[in-house]
């Protein structure tokens, strides 16, 4: 069983722009060659003609049982009528999180805006998943990113489960301690890598993921994700095959742990 909690289906070459149906069947045709049971889907903090909204998202994967639906959310333009709407959705559980973009737009993730937010992801029991690190695009801030700004939004929601999109990458020690102390907080190492690693990057990564594990101990907090089509899939399957782990601890990555947190049903799949 493998469960990829990080894809998008964003147009990220807008000189090649497919529909939102081809798209779909891009990522589910990737996830059948490489024997991948079930992807979320995040949604963007955007939305144009290269970037769907939630509700085109959520009426595009009525029917695939392989598909789940994670909605983006804006920090600067989120509206009532957005609540809302997303509100509905969780009720209705047709989505099975939310996702917000430090970094990728100025703000902090213990911005006062946020907690109606928070409060909706602790009521209806769903994971807010956070940008963390890195961003693809160099028009990024990254003091906003950084994981180490998560452990107050932990703190101060200690009933609602949050996720550290790929393990805060470079800051993956700061991640490693954010993840240890809190046990609200989960993280994902997804997008570490443009298409395939290279075996040098392969075995730094490896070390580092090591190092995490061994610090923060029993990898009930970590989530296998690839951030597909940035990150190629296949790829991320052979760097954690790589892991110097027992094969218990391997499934709890590529599986059981998202399975618990996203409440995916494995059995209908």
């Amino acid at each position: 069983m493998i469960i990829d909690v990080h894809t998008h289906i964003n147009n990220y070459h807008e000189d090649r722009v497919a529909s939102l149906e081809e798209c779909l069947d891009r990522l589910v045709a990737a996830m059948a060659e490489n024997k991948v049971d079930y992807s979320l889907v995040l949604t963007s903090y955007k939305v144009n003609e290269h970037r769907p909204s939630t509700k085109k998202v959520v009426e595009a994967i009525q029917g695939r049982k392989n598909l789940g639906v994670v909605a983006g959310i804006s920090f600067l333009h989120y509206n009532h009528n957005d609540l809302r709407e997303i509100g509905d959705y969780l009720r209705a559980g047709l989505i099975k999180g939310l996702k917000l973009y430090p970094g990728y737009e100025p703000f902090y993730p213990n911005d006062t805006r946020l907690q109606v937010v928070y409060d909706m992801a602790t009521e209806f029991d769903v994971p807010v998943m956070f940008h963390s690190g890195d961003t693809y695009a160099p028009t990024g801030r990254i003091k906003y990113s950084h994981p180490i700004h998560i452990d107050d939004v932990a703190v101060d929601f200690p009933k609602m489960k949050i996720v550290i999109c790929h393990v805060g990458n470079p800051w993956i020690k700061d991640c490693m301690e954010v993840v240890y102390k809190n046990e609200n907080v989960y993280a994902d190492f997804s997008g570490l890598v443009l298409g395939d690693f290279s075996d040098k990057f392969e075995k730094f990564m490896k070390a580092e993921l090591e190092n995490m594990i061994t610090y923060a101990g029993n990898p009930r907090y970590l989530l296998y994700g690839t951030d597909w089509p940035i990150s190629n899939m296949g790829s991320y399957l052979n760097f954690i095959k790589q892991l110097d782990l027992p094969e218990d601890r391997k499934e709890m990555i590529l599986w059981k742990n998202a399975a618990e947190l996203f409440k995916i049903d494995v059995g209908a799949l």
